[in-house]
């Protein structure tokens, strides 16, 4: 199991370079070409979310983005370190990282979950203290014997 990491400052323009690394490693996993512009869509959607996030929340922590390679599947966790629902409401940022009913942006925010959960089959949504992960998963093709 081959695992990259990604970590970058909650600023716009790092959404870009996490699609391009995100396209590459896929490839090289053997995810169909036909699926690599899903793959660069959801992550820039799951990416630009996360900073999003950050950015709303005062957030400081950089966004992080781990691809993994496994015998039969490619996925990608995208992490957000705005605290999910059940943690301290005291704790600035604490509304979830799905969006709660005093947060501004929610309504883009589920726009964005929309969009991932129409290009991605395998979509996991999760928060918590530490946190939420848009876990997205997609198929490789079958080892192929290489001369």
């Amino acid at each position: 199991m081959a695992t990259v990491e990604l970590r970058f400052s909650a600023q716009p323009e790092h959404v870009r370079t996490a699609r391009l690394v995100a396209a590459a490693v896929a490839r090289r996993a053997g995810v169909d070409e036909a699926v690599l512009d899903e793959v660069r869509l959801a992550v820039g959607e799951a990416c630009s979310r996360a900073v999003g996030l950050h950015r709303s929340h005062g957030i400081t922590e950089p966004v992080s983005v781990v691809l993994t390679e496994e015998e039969k599947a490619f996925s990608i966790e995208v992490g957000d370190g705005v605290p999910g629902p059940g943690s301290d409401p005291a704790t600035p940022g604490a509304h979830g990282a799905s969006g709660g009913p005093d947060e501004g942006d929610s309504g883009e925010d589920e726009m964005g979950l929309a969009v991932i959960s129409g290009l991605v089959d395998d979509v996991e949504v999760r928060s918590g203290a530490g946190g939420g992960t848009i876990r997205m998963s997609w198929p490789t093709a079958l080892a192929t014997v290489h001369p």
